[in-house]
């Protein structure tokens, strides 16, 4: 049993959708939308319920005239006896009349109407002449044509149509309309009283029954297309679940052989092409904004104007629908090659391998999917991940090394930075160690034939000088370092960058602390040494003592089997120089010492210190490569551009080669002592690595600061009473500063502690004065004066300057200046011992004692204890002191007095008396 959907019931009936689901749902089916199906027997009774509705209809059109005249004179004859009979009655409403019979319908003179109703429209336009070309162009445009049947009882010229109906009518209206307007206040009301008195036709009515017959008609010619359709189906059953019934272009024969009226059956084909819309194209001429309906639709309606060129209410309807768009042809996907390399780097995402090898993130992460790993495209893969993927792509990985371009220690330790078949023989860098005053700057002196020595303060050395000399066409580069305990910083610095060590010893003295001190900094430096044994020419001197010494230290001459050679030598009267020269040059041609001077120079920081006309002044050893004015350079935290380049003898340079000392100028900050410098490429990677170690250095400072714990808490709270020496020191140069500031902290003065609030190379200025004065701390300078504006203001403020050339004075100084911070610590003395003899007691005095002093003496600024039985009773001051009547500042042995003791007066006979005084203790 097929079915057919409502839609296409309603398509064969000629009713709308709607129509046949309400029809549907009231004979009880099941149905909700035009869509829904229902079977062959519910189908035909929705049929048939429509064409039940149409019998009425057809009965009462049967029971009308034959023909359009005699239907128009019989409602012409009804109207007018309608009218004669109101207009008889008018005078008289109560008296009753009788039912007038029917009469026949008169015949009407259709010509005479012509003429009389031409002769008035002639007398209108007559009329209607003197109004402007507004209204003769408002009666042309409602008009047209003259309307002849106007008010004409039998409107002949009405048509059978549905067409010829609404024309009519808007005829009417039109002339209705227009008559207000054209016609002056007489005319209007003649015309009213012609259609007061003409017969009025009901329009509605009649159009109700012209569409109930052609309903009926269109109805007998459904069931018979229904009926045919219905055969059709059970003859040849349907290929696909839905059948489209196709309408018959040719007009059927109505079922039932009476006549029917001649325009019916052209108003049932014209209603029924238009709703079936069989094979017709869309007319878009509807929905163009210039078209026939929208100027007609803006014409009725006068009050809806809107502004089409302007608005968009219309501008879909411009728009092509999707059936009509061109559709554009898929553009290809170029197809790349993938790489045969690919460098990557641990953390990069999906995205970003995904744009090296050009390919798409989707089809990566499906890869890494079917290898179990689930990842988005801004996820990052680790290297492993990364390798299986390029693997599974046929690409070789290369996992590419981050360079720390911050790094300077790198050129040191890299093996690939120097070119093994650019290496040239370079001058080997000498250290020149020992003991405080064993001769060490005055053997440097000799070598370089200079006075250097006889201006040192104290005859030590206070920082590293660099210098250079010539022997035998070969240069040899020396360091001097000092002796002093509190260089131990910057010996250990000069034993790293040197290529052997000169152990100056005295013969005299033998082996001292910094001796051995020396010695194992160049043990840990692992480089040779050679031991010098200087002053063997003052009496007392012991050579064979020094070697013995040395030998306990791991320091064993060659001469007993070991690898240390010794020479003994005088500085001072130039003897054996020679000898210590060619043994220098013999052990450094052992060590081959060779350099690369093709690459970018890198090297040692010697000194540093600040210049006020240069500004940081830093002196260098080159190790490895050339150092050329203007390179780019970073020198440990600080970074800058070389401008000038001086050598040993204060002679510029504009080049500086391996084992060269060279002060250069044009740092930022004045660097470390010891710190490692490098050239860069260019002033921009030297300025980003610069600032990115000093950004370092700051925070492993911060990092580095303690914080409170509950393992320290103890400290810290004991640390809260111990007082402080602030000082700032200013220094010549920078490692003086450093031997001063570890110097201060290492003295040890129980319950005071040095800060250094600040520490630096140059003069003192005012800046300096006014950071001692906010930190209540004075200034030590180490061989640098305060300027003229800097001393005045120390004046003016009460800040302490203090200068000094000789580290250890600065020491004492500072231990002193330490131990006066210390509260005083007292000690009991006792001073003499009495006994009470007699008592006095005096009114509003109080009790004096008569006593007589046994041992010592008793002063008037002393305490006293009153001893009874071996038990302290009281312990107070003297208020008063005599020797008789006299007052005495003190009483002597076997003498004997009178006293009074603050607040006490229960002095008795035999109480023994103790004098004794508080006693500072020197620290």
């Amino acid at each position: 049993m097929s079915k057919m959907r409502l839609n296409e019931i309603a398509r064969e009936l000629g009713k709308t959708s709607k129509e046949v689901v309400a029809k549907a749902q009231e004979l009880g089916f099941d149905v909700k939308s035009h869509a829904s199906s229902v079977d062959d027997a519910s189908a035909k009774r929705i049929v048939e319920s429509f064409s039940v509705a149409t019998k009425p209809v057809e009965a009462k059109l049967s029971t009308a005239p034959a023909s359009k005249a005699d239907a128009t004179s019989e409602t012409t004859a009804v109207a007018k006896e309608k009218t004669k009979s109101e207009a008889g009655t008018g005078d008289k409403p109560a008296t009753p009349t009788k039912p007038a019979m029917p009469s026949r319908p008169q015949s009407r003179n259709f010509k005479a109407e012509r003429e009389a109703r031409a002769k008035a429209e002639a007398e209108r336009r007559a009329q209607a002449s003197g109004q402007g070309n507004q209204n003769r162009q408002r009666n042309d445009r409602n008009q047209g044509r003259p309307d002849r049947g106007q008010n004409r009882p039998d409107n002949r010229h009405s048509g059978g149509n549905r067409d010829r109906d609404r024309n009519f009518q808007g005829q009417n209206r039109n002339n209705r309309r227009n008559d207000n307007r054209r016609f002056d206040q007489q005319d209007n009301r003649q015309q009213q009283r012609t259609q007061a008195s003409a017969p009025k036709i009901d329009f509605k009515a009649r159009a109700a029954a012209l569409k109930a017959e052609q309903n009926a008609e269109y109805a007998r010619s459904s069931e018979e297309r229904f009926r045919q359709a219905q055969e059709a189906k059970k003859k040849h059953p349907p290929k696909a679940k839905e059948i489209k019934f196709e309408e018959p272009v040719i007009e059927t024969k109505p079922l039932d052989p009476t006549p029917t009226p001649a325009p019916a059956p052209v108003a049932v084909d014209t209603r029924r092409k238009k709703a079936a819309k069989i094979e017709k194209k869309r007319d878009f001429s509807s929905d163009v904004e210039d078209g026939p309906r929208k100027q007609q639709k803006n014409r009725s309606n006068q009050n809806q104007v809107r502004n089409q060129r302007n608005s968009n209410w219309n501008s879909k309807k411009n728009k092509k629908g999707k059936n009509h768009q061109a559709t554009k042809p898929v553009t290809e996907r170029k197809f790349h090659e993938l790489p045969t390399e690919f460098e990557y780097t641990a953390g990069m995402s999906v995205a970003e391998i995904a744009k090296r090898i050009k390919r798409e993130p989707a089809e990566i992460i499906k890869k890494l999917f079917m290898m179990g790993v689930m990842v988005t495209q801004n996820q990052s893969l680790d290297g492993d991940t990364i390798e299986l993927l390029l693997v599974d792509y046929g690409i070789e990985a290369k996992e590419k090394v981050e360079v720390d371009s911050a790094d300077i220690e790198r050129f040191f330790v890299a093996e690939d930075y120097l070119n093994e078949h650019e290496m040239i023989e370079r001058p080997p860098v000498v250290t020149i160690m020992g003991h405080v005053d064993h001769g060490k700057t005055t053997l440097l002196d000799t070598l370089r034939n200079s006075r250097v020595a006889t201006g040192e303060a104290g005859g030590i050395t206070q920082h590293i000088g660099a210098y250079q000399i010539e022997e035998k066409g070969k240069k040899i580069t020396f360091l001097d370092t000092p002796g002093h305990a509190a260089f131990t910083s910057m010996r250990a610095r000069g034993a790293s960058v040197t290529d052997l060590t000169i152990l100056v010893v005295a013969a005299d003295d033998g082996v001292m602390p910094q001796t051995i001190e020396a010695i194992n900094h160049s043990k840990a430096a692992e480089v040779p040494i050679i031991v010098a044994i200087n002053k063997i020419d003052k009496p007392g001197a012991n050579p064979e003592r020094v070697i013995g010494e040395l030998a306990e230290y791991g320091v064993i001459s060659t001469a007993w089997g070991g690898d240390s050679e010794f020479v003994e030598i005088s500085a001072k009267f130039n003897q054996n120089i020679d000898e210590l020269l060619e043994t220098v040059l013999l052990v450094a041609e052992i060590q081959e010492l060779k350099a690369d001077p093709t690459v970018r120079a890198i090297g040692t920081v010697i000194e540093a210190h600040l210049d006020k006309g240069k500004g940081a002044v830093a002196t260098l050893l080159v190790q490895q490569g050339t150092l050329n004015v203007q390179d780019p350079i970073v020198v440990g935290n600080t970074f800058g551009r070389v401008r000038a380049m001086t050598n040993d003898l204060g002679r510029r340079v504009k080049v500086a080669g391996p084992s060269t000392p060279v002060s250069i100028t044009g740092l930022n900050e004045a660097p470390m002592a010891g710190d490692h410098f490098a050239v860069y490429e260019d002033e921009k990677s030297a300025r980003a690595a610069g600032e990115e170690r000093a950004k370092r250095a700051l925070l492993k400072q911060r990092q580095a600061t303690q914080r409170v714990s509950l393992e320290n808490l103890f400290d810290t709270l004991k640390a809260g009473e111990v007082k402080s020496v602030n000082v700032i020191i200013k220094a010549d140069v920078q490692g003086s500063v450093e031997a001063l500031a570890s110097s201060l902290q290492k003295i040890e003065v129980e319950g005071v502690k040095v800060t250094i609030v600040h520490a630096a190379v140059g003069a003192i200025n005012e800046s300096d004065v006014t950071l001692a004065e906010a930190s209540n701390a004075f200034i030590i300078g180490f061989n640098v004066r305060p300027t003229p504006i800097a001393r005045q203001q120390a004046d003016a403020d009460d800040v302490e300057i203090r200068l000094h050339s000789i580290i250890y004075k600065v020491i004492e100084e500072m231990e002193d200046a330490m131990k006066g911070l210390l509260d005083p610590e007292y000690q009991e003395k006792v001073i003499g011992e009495a006994i009470i003899r007699e008592t006095f007691k005096v009114s509003k005095v109080g009790t004096i004692g008569g006593f007589m002093v046994i041992n010592g003496k008793v002063t008037r600024d002393s305490s006293v204890r009153v001893i009874r039985d071996g038990v302290v009773v009281h312990d107070g001051k003297l208020v008063s002191l005599k020797h008789y009547k006299d007052d005495v500042k003190e009483v002597g042995n076997a003498q004997e007095g009178g006293l009074m003791i603050e607040n006490y007066n229960d002095l008795q006979v035999d109480d023994n008396i103790e004098a004794y005084i508080m006693e500072e203790i020197k620290k």
